[in-house]
């Protein structure tokens, strides 16, 4: 198994100490003024410099919507492609290029619908890549039509009478497709979506960020609860792992730091269902509030914790790192076969390869 130092040493480094403005493109920056897609863009060319890679060695791909203009605004290589076909072009990308660290950015609208399947195999099959998903529960692009997102009942312009279609939880999708590493963090919250995207990169194989992002267009608001300070408190769960999964008035991840009551809730396995469900912190059943563990080997828990959150509230939202454990990495494992065939049989022969076997020649 290979670890992401492994990894990242494949990957050329920078000469020189690189700043924010190294990342930042001749390009102008073209979305709706105040579009949470600015905020993103910032966080991550303020984070690019902390990898120390060389730029030339870096890949933005994209597939089609609002965020899919984000190659266009980094100062590194990238590909502005089709709809839904981002991770199957990175998949590409990653596997024959190792020594490039390969980025994918898409929407909820891009990776839900028409690009599910590419998405889920990814995931599946833990390529070297970092995802980032973009969600403002909307088609923004298209003028705001209902996405693959949007709660049931959404009045838009294409379910004017309400949508009546389930939406996806893109947590709960790639923690049932196997994802090795799956977080999700909000736009507004610079430092906390910095700490995420670090982690994400430091991870061996396919990474999956959730950003919930806000269209002040087509759907403004869609996540004020969780970013209105006063609000949040009550209706953010901040993952950490390692740590008692607590929040709330005077709730912090520390047990040992916060009085029990007042109005702190922590989350609780169910001794009947086996089911998480969120308690108010009582002397008594302090004991009881689950550690968070993002190691574990079982998505069980994680996937269980991605289920907390009312989808029309939004209220008992967690953020951070559902999931982060180790799995062979799907391009180390293809390299490691083709060096294994070129030592068994020498260099390999691609054209006897096609022409071996059964052949048959069809004439006109």
């Amino acid at each position: 198994m290979t670890d992401a130092n492994a990894l990242l040493q494949l990957v050329p480094k920078a000469e020189g100490k690189q700043s924010m403005k190294d990342f930042k493109s001749d390009q102008e920056v073209r979305w709706c003024p105040g579009c949470g897609d600015y905020a993103v863009l910032a966080a991550v060319q303020g984070f690019m410099p902390q990898l120390g890679l060389a730029r030339e060695n870096i890949v933005f791909v994209s597939g089609i919507g609002c965020s899919s203009r984000f190659p266009y605004y980094m100062n590194t290589y990238g590909m502005h492609s089709i709809h839904g076909r981002a991770p199957a072009i990175a998949t590409g990308l990653a596997a024959s290029r190792r020594d490039l660290s390969v980025w994918v950015v898409t929407g909820d609208g891009d990776a839900l619908s028409i690009g599910g399947n590419h998405l889920i195999h990814a995931l599946r099959r833990n390529v070297n890549l970092k995802i980032l998903l973009f969600n403002n529960r909307i088609y923004g692009l298209t003028k705001g039509q209902y996405s693959p997102t949007s709660e049931v009942g959404k009045i838009t312009k294409s379910t004017p009478m309400g949508s009546l279609d389930a939406p996806f939880n893109p947590v709960s999708l790639a923690l049932g497709a196997e994802a090795s590493f799956v977080a999700r963090t909000v736009d507004s919250d610079r430092k906390h979506l910095t700490e995420v995207l670090r982690q994400a990169a430091d991870h061996p194989g396919t990474a999956l960020v959730e950003i919930y992002q806000n269209c002040n267009i087509f759907n403004d608001g869609a996540f004020e609860v969780l970013k209105d300070r006063q609000q949040a408190e009550e209706a953010v769960i901040r993952l950490e792992h390692g740590e008692p999964i607590r929040f709330g008035a005077g709730g912090t991840s520390r047990s040992s730091e916060a009085e029990s009551g007042g109005g702190c809730k922590g989350v609780v396995r169910d001794r009947l269902t086996g089911d998480l469900r969120v308690v108010t912190v009582t002397p008594e059943n302090e004991a009881e509030i689950l550690v968070h563990d993002a190691h574990s080997a079982s998505p069980t828990t994680a996937f269980a914790l991605s289920r907390l959150a009312d989808p029309d509230t939004l209220h008992n939202t967690p953020i951070g790192v559902f999931r982060s454990v180790d799995r062979p990495v799907y391009d180390t494992l293809m390299a490691d076969q083709l060096d294994a065939a070129i030592e068994q049989n020498g260099k390999g022969d691609l054209g006897a390869l096609l022409a071996g076997g059964d052949t048959w020649t069809v004439v006109g």
